[in-house]
């Protein structure tokens, strides 16, 4: 089985635009400012997934072990996948996805 493959680089969000930073302390995959991604890997940077489609943010869940997990659904394929918030995102974004309870 394959491990996570640390993969810290930046890009320009598809979604918003904005150019984002490397993270520095682990890999970066997701915009910070509007918490946008891309389906780009099956399992984390390995960037083997064919889809390519935007992950657009649905939910925010809170975990005890790994705090706000972002919920995506891939507006391409509909694949549902999950990230750790980084310390730089948008928290107004991210409170106001808690709220959300449908996908």
């Amino acid at each position: 089985m394959k491990q996570f493959t640390k993969r810290d680089e930046s890009f320009v969000c598809e979604n918003c635009g904005s150019k984002v930073e490397k993270l520095g302390y682990t890999s970066r995959n997701h915009c910070p400012f509007c918490l946008y991604s891309k389906h780009v890997d099956k399992m984390p940077g390995d960037r083997e997934e064919t889809c390519h489609g935007l992950l657009v943010p649905v939910k925010v869940e809170l975990s005890s072990k790994k705090g706000y997990v972002v919920v995506y659904k891939c507006k391409k394929c509909g694949a549902i996948r999950k990230n750790k918030a980084a310390d730089d995102d948008n928290i107004e974004l991210l409170i106001e996805l808690t709220a959300k309870e449908n996908y």
